[in-house]
């Protein structure tokens, strides 16, 4: 995956991420949205309503980027504790 440096980060707007308001998860490209999905679990501080937004944000850049996501719903999403 492409690593975002601090300052390529900062040059990010608001909505290149799939958290826009925590800045968390950047969505440029296809490497970032299929971590972004890999790692949704991971994200910290925030609320459903916070995931409900992000996952939106998430689908719409994997179509823009031709990441193909199964899970319609991220509550569908595998989580690191098996569940």
């Amino acid at each position: 995956m492409t690593r975002l440096s601090s300052e390529d980060r900062r040059a990010l707007s608001d909505g290149q991420f799939a958290f826009p308001n925590q800045r968390k998860e950047p969505l440029e490209n296809a490497a970032h949205v299929r971590n972004a999905v890999a790692r949704f679990d991971q994200v910290k501080g925030v609320s459903d309503a916070d995931r409900d937004i992000a996952w939106s944000r998430i689908r719409a850049a994997a179509k823009l980027h031709d990441v193909i996501v199964h899970e319609s719903d991220w509550r569908d999403l595998p989580t690191r504790s098996g569940g």
